[in-house]
C-alpha cells in the first residue's frame, strides 16, 4: 500500500492564539510535500465549514487537488488538552476528557491527546490517561515546552502498546509539517486514514526552530488578520 503523510495537529486563524488562514496552511501542506493536514483549532470547527463552503475539502472525505484536509478540533477539557480526529464535535469545552473521548467514538473520529504531561500547555497527565479508551497518543510534539514531556509520552505509549504519532501543533504556516505521522493507506481519504490510524502509524518528529518558537508563542504579534465573523462559533 502506499504511504502518505500527514500533519495531525494544525491551527488555523480560527483559533485564537494561531496567526495565519486555512488559505495559507493548505499552501504550506503542499510545499512541505504532505498529504493531509487535521486542522484541530481550538475547541471550534469553524475552519472545517469554511473548508467545505469554499471547496478546499469535500462532504465525502476525499482530498482536493491531492491534498486532505481531516476535520478535527483539540478539546479544553477539564483534564487538559484532547484531539479529535477525522469528525467534528460541539463545543465540549470544559468536558470531562472521558465524555470526549467517548463522543469522539460515537462520531466515528480518533481521540487522541495532544502534548501529553507538558505542565505549562494543560497535557493529560497518568491518572487521567490511565482511565481513557485510547489507541493513539500523540508523543512528538514539536512545540513542546520541554523535550523530557516527549519522552514521557514516548514510554508511556509502549508500556501501555499505544499507537505513536508526531505533528507539528502549527499556529502559523511556516511550521506546518515541521513534525509528521506516515500511515500506509489503501486510498488517500479520511475514512482511510480513521481506520489505520488505531491499527500502526510512523512518527518523524522534528523541534521547532528557536524562531519558529518564538512565532508560536507570540504568535498573535504575527496575526494582521482575524478570520472571518461568519464563521465563528
Amino acid at each position: 500500500m502506499p504511504t502518505f503523510r500527514f500533519d495531525l495537529h494544525v491551527h488555523s486563524w480560527f483559533s485564537a492564539d494561531a496567526a495565519d488562514s486555512v488559505e495559507k496552511l493548505i499552501a504550506a501542506a503542499k510545499r512541505r510535500g504532505l498529504s493531509g493536514i487535521a486542522i484541530t483549532d481550538h475547541d471550534t470547527c469553524a475552519a472545517h465549514a469554511y473548508c467545505l463552503e469554499k471547496g478546499f475539502s469535500r462532504e465525502d472525505g476525499l482530498p482536493v487537488d491531492g491534498l486532505l484536509v481531516v476535520p478535527g478540533v483539540e478539546v479544553s477539557t477539564l483534564d487538559g488538552h484532547l484531539l479529535c480526529v477525522g469528525t467534528t464535535l460541539p463545543d465540549m469545552s470544559l468536558c470531562e476528557a472521558l465524555e470526549v473521548c467517548e463522543e469522539i467514538g460515537r462520531r466515528g473520529g480518533v481521540a487522541i491527546p495532544a502534548h501529553p504531561f507538558d505542565l505549562w500547555r494543560s497535557g493529560i497527565r497518568s491518572l487521567v490517561l490511565d482511565s481513557l479508551p485510547i489507541k493513539v497518543l500523540e508523543c512528538f510534539n514539536a512545540a513542546v515546552t520541554s523535550r523530557s514531556f516527549n519522552q514521557r509520552a514516548l514510554a508511556y505509549a509502549n508500556n501501555r502498546g499505544l499507537i505513536t504519532t508526531a505533528a507539528s501543533d502549527a499556529h502559523h504556516a511556516s511550521a506546518v509539517g515541521v513534525s509528521h505521522t506516515a500511515l500506509e493507506l489503501p486510498e488517500l481519504s479520511v475514512a482511510a486514514l480513521v481506520a489505520q490510524l488505531p491499527l500502526g502509524a510512523t512518527p518523524h518528529g522534528k523541534y521547532l526552530t528557536m524562531r519558529e518558537g518564538f512565532k508560536k508563542h507570540f504568535a498573535n504579534f504575527f496575526r494582521k488578520k482575524s478570520a472571518p465573523k461568519l464563521y465563528d462559533v
